[in-house]
């Protein structure tokens, strides 16, 4: 519940601070997403047709990255792997991958699959091919969806959200107990809510850390319990953390029964139990922060702590406001209720949360997103524009709490002057009485003393205490209803704004979709290959020429034409030509001046001045006599830069 003082309500300075946190919240607020690993190049390239077999293929990543056995798979024509050992990194790069191939490989395009752990603990997968001698037709199958749209991923996804909510849940009704209101460790919702956000987190964690094996490797769900598997988690950084994250919610486990047995006979809770809570939740928010977004990507050394912070201003506030939600629906037997002090307390609480909030929202939307433009232009953008909706909500829930805080806060100070009234020495009291029910007041009833209790004093006779206790009662019980709904809006929609922001955990980030689609830019294909079909004078007897032009873009480029007959084989012609004209700009036709090379046309020195769409003019003499004139076209990029 964003609220504060009762008389900031209205400033510029309130509203300033709201405006800025929604844009930081929107922009930034979503602590989990992050940069995850982009494929920037591998050797041999995508769709390369090479003249002799490689001995290696090696693929280079946007940032380090962690592989299993199974990570690289190179597999033939008929889908049988070829590379005998597995990946390792290569010269000590920690964002490279290799694996050495068999001895001999026969002609044909080959498949590169490959499914790779990212810095931020998230895996990647994707596939390529290349050619040995010439294409082919090949029978390698692998999988193209997301490694996260599997039974694996999604149950892996689930337990993540579910995790967040029991350290917001843990980590709130915690910090409202040591900071709003020590007796509510009494109050036996609240110890339920502690001990339901320590059994959700617990859970969820030891969930987490079976299943982090099968969902890095695409395993089967049953490959959870396999020992030897959990085993390699566990040497992982997210395992690791996972592992630390269980060791601390046993100790909070002993800590929490120590504490209880100590308050049993206490309502105070000394300012060392603040400290050593607030420790242990910088801990817990340390094991996502030091294992997944924040530490990978740029400033790692500042991400890492801005992470924590951020964790723990939404568990303070989304967990307090639940806490605050039981409070305010509890009807005791003893009557109790939470006093408007400790409303008071939480207001100035959230605010502070509220706060840190904002100043880590706006790191990290700078952080992840990176410019507005990313907003309408990437999927992280479009989802953060959904969450601008559901924060506005948030926000406009947490001002109407504001006004019943205030209201509360106010009715507060009479009641509290009538109870200490009613505390006045008895000497007093009679004199007072006297005085009160010889001013208009009725006829004492029969068998009534002068003393004893006498009837409310009307509305206009001031200094009588039964108006002033009746009163603010009936307007504290109003007031209360009216907070007790608009916390539970307020409730409600920031679960709905963990959710959206649970969402983003699995999303590209814009900076990195960015920064990914530039270095996709600067790796473009290092080769152009056009295959142009064409009629051999026989008859239904058609060949094909590919066309091959390195790198394709402005500048000098190497030309490669092979003839294929309608077989597949290779096909020896008298002569062969190529140019090239840009109809556009009116330039051409360029002859590339192709040489025979026994078996296959090349030329070394083409040089083409624009970029753009470009035709190729293909001229097959098939015999002496005959020849075929046919075209295509390629396009030329510029230069990289």
């Amino acid at each position: 519940m964003h609220t504060g003082p009762a008389r900031a309500v209205g400033t510029p300075l309130t509203a300033l601070a709201l405006v800025v946190a929604v844009f930081a919240l929107v922009l930034g607020g979503a602590g989990a997403a992050f940069a995850h690993a982009g494929l920037s190049g591998s050797d041999p390239a995508d769709g390369a047709v090479l003249k002799a077999a490689p001995q290696y293929v090696t693929l280079t990543f946007s940032e380090s990255v962690s592989f299993s056995e199974d990570s690289l798979r190179v597999l033939s024509p008929q889908n049988e792997r070829v590379n005998p050992r597995p990946a390792r990194h290569v010269d000590g790069k920690d964002n490279t991958a290799r694996v050495e191939l068999s001895g001999k490989l026969p002609q044909g395009t080959y498949t590169v699959a490959w499914r790779v752990v990212s810095a931020d603990g998230h895996p990647i997968s994707g596939a390529f091919v290349f050619s040995n001698g010439k294409p082919s037709e090949t029978a390698a199958v692998v999988a193209t969806g997301s490694p996260d749209d599997t039974a694996v991923g999604r149950l892996y996804g689930v337990f993540r959200y579910v995790a967040y909510s029991g350290l917001a849940l843990l980590v709130g009704a915690a910090a409202f107990v040591l900071v709003c209101w020590p007796a509510a460790a009494k109050v036996r919702p609240v110890r339920r809510l502690l001990a339901l956000g320590w059994v959700v987190l617990t859970a969820s964690t030891v969930a987490l850390l079976l299943l982090r094996g099968p969902y890095e490797t695409a395993g089967q769900l049953t490959s959870a319990f396999d020992p030897a598997q959990l085993g390699r988690t566990l040497t992982g950084r997210p395992g690791g953390a996972l592992a630390v994250r269980l060791v601390l919610l046993a100790a909070a486990a002993v800590s929490l029964r120590w504490v209880a047995r100590r308050t049993a006979d206490r309502t105070g809770l000394g300012g060392r139990f603040r400290w050593a809570g607030a420790l242990f939740a910088s801990a817990l928010a340390v094991t996502w922060a030091a294992a997944e977004h924040a530490s990978a990507g740029i400033q790692v050394a500042l991400a890492v702590p801005v992470a924590v912070l951020h964790l723990l201003a939404m568990g303070v506030w989304l967990g307090g406001l639940i806490t605050l939600l039981l409070l305010l629906r509890r009807r005791g037997s003893d009557g109790q209720e939470i006093p408007a002090s400790a409303i008071g307390r939480f207001s100035a609480l959230a605010f502070g949360a509220v706060a840190v909030l904002v100043a880590t929202g706006a790191y990290q939307s700078w952080r992840q997103v990176g410019s507005w433009e990313a907003l309408s232009t990437t999927s992280y953008g479009k989802t953060l524009l959904v969450k601008i909706a559901a924060v506005v909500l948030v926000l406009c829930a947490a001002s109407f709490s504001r006004r019943w805080t205030a209201r509360l806060g106010h009715e507060a100070s009479p009641a509290t002057a009538t109870a200490a009234a009613a505390l006045v020495p008895a000497v007093s009291a009679p004199e007072r009485v006297r005085v009160a029910q010889g001013v208009g007041a009725p006829t004492p009833a029969a068998g009534q003393e002068l003393g004893g209790p006498a009837e409310a004093p009307a509305a206009d006779e001031p200094g009588e205490p039964g108006d002033t206790a009746e009163a603010p009662r009936f307007e504290a019980d109003a007031y209360r209803r009216g907070l007790r709904r608009m916390v539970t809006a307020e409730a409600v929609l920031g679960v709905v704004v963990l959710v959206i922001t649970t969402v983003l955990t699995g999303t590209q980030p814009s900076r990195a979709a960015g920064e990914k689609a530039a270095v996709a830019s600067a790796a473009e294909p290092q080769a152009q290959v056009v295959t142009v079909p064409f009629d051999m004078g026989t008859a239904n007897h058609q060949g094909t020429v590919q066309i091959t032009l390195t790198p394709g873009r402005v500048g000098e480029n190497t030309v490669e034409a092979v003839v294929y007959t309608p077989d597949g084989g290779l096909a020896t012609v008298p002569e062969l030509r190529l140019s090239l004209t840009q109809d556009a700009l009116g330039i051409g036709p360029l002859d590339a001046r192709l040489k025979n090379l026994k078996g296959y046309w090349a030329a070394y020195d083409l040089r083409l001045p624009m970029p753009g769409v470009w035709t190729l003019n293909i001229t097959v003499r098939t015999t002496d006599i005959d020849q075929v004139t046919v075209r295509d076209t390629v396009r030329i990029t510029s230069l990289p830069g």
